[in-house]
């Protein structure tokens, strides 16, 4: 019997209801409309997509949005300045400065230059400490989103075997971390396999929830897990074009033959990626409730 679908497109569409809402309510009862800035450097079409999709999610939930694009060549000294000066914004609760950077620039300089009370990536280091002591802050985007799927689908994960592929700071490590808590989607006993990991199917076939986070095309087999197991598949992986040029998509597990095995499964597209955006504009509209003293 084929798995049950985590479908992340409705998942999300639910939770920006939720965040519309939350946003109408701001600004009549306490005229308090949250801010966002995205950052661009360069002309990277991966990036500007992105941050045309985040400019566009912002409007449709009455979040008001400002974009800055700036040329490849930009210093260091003249990011850092408009960080600063929307450090200082009021208007801002939160800034994001998409990754990756022209490589004259620091990223950790600049990641690390943002408020964290401004933070809405989660990548601070004030923010990722409060992350891992269980204190409240601004989670990363990507696990935020995992963590909201697992829960909306009514996925069980106290007591569980949860093993994570791929140990990047922006989704393994954290979400990793984040699965281990004592917290609503945690209190799981965690393991997180990478490259030196010895023998990683012995782990995955453990695996009550397994979350793919590694970024090979098809590299979990249905072989590699057992039945009835959780399937998260962040990988987002090009891996050819339709004749009119769209890209195709894989993720990191081998969805065909897995989704005959799982219990429950998260697609490639539509699964995992729709919720990173979600889970900023929430964590926009947090920023804005403390700025406002409403936290």
């Amino acid at each position: 019997m084929s798995a049950e679908i985590i479908s992340g497109t409705e998942i999300s569409k639910a939770i920006k209801e939720e965040l519309k809402a939350e946003v109408a309510e701001l600004a009549e009862k306490h005229g308090v409309v949250p801010g966002l800035v995205t950052i661009l450097v360069g002309d990277d079409p991966a990036s500007q997509s992105y941050v045309s999709a985040k400019n566009k999610t912002a409007h449709a939930l009455g979040i008001h949005s400002e974009q800055v694009t700036l040329p490849a060549e930009t210093s260091e000294e003249e990011l850092l300045g408009l960080i600063d000066k929307y450090n200082k914004d009021d208007k801002i609760n939160g800034i994001l400065v998409q990754l990756p950077l022209p490589k004259h620039i620091n990223e950790a300089r600049v990641l690390y230059a943002i408020d964290p009370d401004k933070d809405v990536d989660g990548f601070h280091p004030v923010n990722v400490g409060k992350m891992m002591l269980g204190e409240k802050c601004f989670l990363p985007c990507t696990p935020h989103g995992i963590l909201e799927l697992l829960a909306r689908s009514g996925v069980e994960t106290s007591g569980k075997e949860v093993v994570v592929l791929g140990r990047s700071n922006i989704v393994g490590k954290p979400i990793a971390n984040l699965m281990l808590q004592k917290r609503e989607s945690g209190n799981a006993t965690v393991t997180l396999c990478h490259t030196r990991t010895k023998d990683t199917d012995f782990h995955t076939r453990r695996a009550d929830i397994l979350i793919a986070a590694v970024g090979v095309p098809n590299l979990v087999k249905a072989d590699q897990v057992k039945e009835g197991v959780v399937v998260i598949d962040v990988g987002v992986n090009r891996v050819g074009k339709t004749e009119s040029g769209k890209a195709i998509l894989a993720g990191d597990v081998e969805f065909e033959s897995v989704k005959e095995k799982a219990s429950k499964i998260t697609p490639v597209p539509g699964g995992v990626g729709p919720m990173t955006i979600t889970m900023l504009m929430k964590n926009t509209v947090q920023a804005a409730r403390q700025a406002a003293g409403l936290e």
